[in-house]
Parts: C-alpha cells; structure tokens; sequence
C-alpha cells in the first residue's frame, strides 16, 4: 500500500459544497508538496467530466490528463466529513481521497484503496472514526473488516459429521491464506461451540493470519459449521449476527446468496421462483482500448450504461483472473485494475440482459467516451446468448469431458510432493487450470475415483492422491491441448513444493 502519514489524514472537517471540500483537499495536496497550486483546476475541470463518487460514502476527486503535469509526487490527501458533503445526483461524501498522480500509478492506487473500501461497514467506521491512527489503519486494511465471499461456503456435503465440515472449512481458510497449517489442526482437535439448532462454530488460538470465515453445511440442512480465523476485532460483527436467529435460520436453510447477504449485513432476499428454462444468460467480452485504462471516468460510463437496465450483471478482469464482481458498481469496476487491452467478461441475467451487453459492446467499441483508443485487438470481442440449463451443460461437460460433443484430449501424470495433494499444491493445480480456455476433469487412477472438475481445489483434494499415484487429466476446449501441457509443466515442477 502507498505511504500515507497521518498529517495527511484531515477528521472532523466541515465543507459547505463539493467545491469547497475539493479547494481544501487540492490545498492539502499541495501544502504536502505532491502537486503544483494549479492542480485544483484539473481536479474542479474532472468533477465537470463525470463525478468521482464511488459509493459507500466515498469519493476521490483527481486531476486531468492535461493537469497531470502538476503533479510532483504520487499521493493521496484524505479529508473525513462526519456531516457529508452533497456530491452528485443526491450522492453525500463523507470520505473524499484526494488522489495526485503523475502517470497510470493511480489505476495501482485506486485498485489498493476499492478493495479495503468495498465494505459497507468499514466505510462507516470511516465517516464516523474520531482517532486519526484507527482511521489510518482502516484505510490501509491494517485492521481488516471481514467480507465473506462465496468461495468459502460449501453446501449440501453427504455427512453427518461435525469434523467433517470443520475440515473443509480450514483447508478453505488456508487456500485463501487466511490460515497456517497449526490453525487447521488445532480447529480440528478442539471442542466446538454449539449456537443452537445443529449450527456450531468452530476456531483457533493460533495460526490465525488474517480475518476469514468458511460455511460448511451438511446435505440434510440439520448440521451445519462456522469456522472463524481471527487476527483483530474486525470478526465481531459477523460474530454478532451469528447470534440473529433469522441469520442462523438463513445460515440452516438459505442459499449461497442469502448465507452471503446474511452474513455480511446485507438485506436477505427471498428469490422468486421462476421456470428454469425461461432464464437466459448473456456473455459479453469486451477488449479494454482506452489508452489510460478503465479510470474513474470511463468506469463511471460503464456503471451508468448498466445502471439503466434491470438484469443483473457482473464482471471479471480475465487478464488478472479476478473474481467476477458487480459491474453496477463504480468501487468494484475500478478495483478491476484494468488497463489497456485487457479483456473484460460481463455476464447479465434478466429479461433486458441482451440489450444491456449490446450497449455495453458498442460502447467499448467507441472507447467508452475518450480517444484515441486501441484498435487492433488481439482477440474480437464477443457476445453469446445461454440459457440457464446450457450453463448447466457446460458446467456438467467441465465434470465429465468424455460427455462433452468435443474431442478430448487426455495425459497421466505421476504425483512426486511428498505429502501429496494437500491444499497448497491443489491450489496450484487449480490456478494452472483456470489459465486455460478448456474444460478439464481429473481423476485418481489409483484409487479408482470418477472424474472431478480440476478447478476446483476442494474436489482436487478430494481425490485423496499421495505420492506416486498417477493422476488422469481430460480436457475439452480451444485451449485443451495447452491446458494439459501446462498441468503437466507444474505437476513435473512439483506443484509449487
């Protein structure tokens, strides 16, 4: 994260207007040494462009292209306004980040600040915290509020054993490093505490790297488990809805989506039921030709174009292998991280989803408001039309390639980690996978398991593979061929290990 001294930090300031709140970040920026007095202009003439309002609370007012000049220095000056300041169409800022920058260092910066301010809770704190080093700390991610993601929540497991879901909730923990190897054993040999209606919650003393929390749920919704890593207070929010019994009884008989909303303080939504086979999904990907990348201005673009429509819609960076995030959000397009010519992947699900990726393409295709833009793209863009049960199919292909229409192609490899596939190695496995355009399946010859998505690192370690065993590898895809010539490279390089 970029240096940030506290005299940088302003608490408890007044403004009575954006301009204001703008003249007096722009003159903080400038007493630190970091741009020229002039610099205001730009920051003034951008607001003009389109608003720095992120949400949550937040903006980030910047200078132009043409003020970059001005700049002396790459910082941030950071004002907090308990009362707000009105900023844009009914939007109040009451963290304004004032960013000076001298090149595309600020798609760096920006990206550091959306992921610790993508929380509601955390912005909160911010509007509202009165000591300027808990402040700072929020603000860097030095106390890290937790936000629970759909990557550690596993539902519908075939077990009725209390152990079993709180070791697939540490080895969940520790593929997203939130954990060391004596956290897992110790959450596996302590008692668990039972909150009541087969829901426990299970945690650890020691190996705690970073605050986390996995859900594991067994088949018959009777049992179900709540693993914690702890490494500061930011965990006691979520402790505390535990004890709701509308988040204990989502948390028992919810889905995916209401166990996230639940626990992270989000409205649960009860979902209508609707035929399976009128649901369509629209795929738009889209090469990124701005010449300065996706910035706050041509972001703004992109959120106001889907904001119009009432599907929902997210979106990845596929050359950052991000996870898909809400493209109705200015925060998370921009934690993207996107320059120029990566390739964007929007997916819409809802009744106007084709006209909304329709837009979306065209407006991408004029450079989303700016010039000059890329014009020879290495890959065309695209937009496919699927229904919900073709997504199903393919998911079903990537489980069993030898279903698939395709030709596949297929190798065996010999395991040499000394402890096997345990989680780190697994994961690498699966990262080696995801880089590939192909479906690919693996299985355990060994020990005669059937064949299981190599992308996924909880059935990877499913297979129970040792050393020695020999592993069979299926792909389908454009990509097959180098997909398995890449598993092999990194199982021959030992995972890692």
């Amino acid at each position: 994260m970029f240096n940030l001294p506290e005299n940088y930090i302003h608490l408890a300031a007044q403004a009575e207007n954006k301009q204001q709140a703008i003249e007096m970040a722009a003159a903080a920026l400038s007493e630190a040494g970091l741009v020229e007095p002039a610099y205001v202009q730009g920051m003034l003439a951008r607001e003009q462009q389109t608003s720095t309002f992120l949400g949550n609370g937040i903006a980030i007012p910047h200078g132009t292209l043409e003020t970059r000049s001005l700049v002396k220095d790459t910082g941030v000056a950071v004002f907090q306004f308990p009362r707000g300041v009105e900023w844009s169409e009914g939007n109040t800022a009451y963290v304004v980040i004032a960013i000076a920058a001298r090149s595309d260092e600020h798609l760096t910066l920006l990206r550091q600040l959306t992921q610790i301010l993508d929380d509601e809770d955390t912005a909160a704190r911010l509007a509202t915290e009165s000591d300027v080093g808990k402040f700072r700390s929020l603000l860097l991610g030095e106390q890290q509020v937790l936000n629970v993601s759909a990557e550690t929540i596993t539902l519908d497991v075939d077990t009725d054993s209390l152990l079993t879901l709180t070791a697939i909730n540490a080895g969940k923990l520790e593929s997203q490093s939130a954990v060391e190897n004596s956290f897992v054993s110790e959450v596996i040999g302590s008692p668990a505490l039972s909150l009541g209606h087969g829901l426990w919650l299970t945690d650890s003393t020691v190996g705690n790297l970073k605050n986390g929390l996995a859900f594991s749920r067994a088949k018959n919704n009777a049992l179900a488990v709540v693993t914690v890593s702890s490494k500061d207070d930011g965990v006691n929010n979520v402790l505390a809805r535990l004890l709701e019994p509308n988040v204990q009884q989502c948390l028992l008989q919810g889905s995916v989506a209401q166990i996230l909303s639940a626990l992270n303080g989000e409205e649960i939504v009860v979902n209508s039921q609707q035929p399976s086979d009128a649901k369509k999904v629209v795929i738009g990907t889209f090469t990124i030709r701005n010449e300065h990348g996706l910035h706050a201005r041509p972001g703004a673009l992109v959120v106001s174009i889907l904001k119009s429509f009432q599907s929902q819609i997210t979106v990845q960076n596929l050359n950052r292998e991000s996870k898909a995030v809400n493209a109705k959000s200015a925060m998370k397009i921009v934690s993207l991280g996107a320059v120029q010519g990566h390739r964007l992947r929007f997916i819409a699900e809802g009744e106007d989803a084709l006209v909304a990726i329709q837009t979306l393409g065209k407006a991408f295709a004029e450079g989303l408001g700016e010039s000059p833009v890329l014009t020879a793209l290495t890959e065309p863009d695209s937009i496919e039309v699927k229904s919900i049960n073709a997504e199903s199919a393919v998911q079903k292909s990537a489980e069993n390639p030898e279903t698939a229409s395709e030709p596949s192609i297929e190798a065996t490899f010999t395991l040499s980690n000394e402890h096997g596939l345990h989680a780190r190695p697994a994961t690498m496995l699966a990262n080696e996978v995801k880089k590939h355009n192909a479906s690919v399946a693996v299985q355990n010859l060994d020990r005669g398991t059937a064949l299981v998505s190599a992308k996924s690192v909880m059935k990877i370690v499913s297979l129970g593979a040792v050393k020695g065993h020999r592993l069979r590898f299926v792909a389908t895809g454009e990509q097959a061929q180098q997909a398995i010539d890449g598993i092999g490279a990194a199982i021959a390089a030992g995972l890692g290990e």
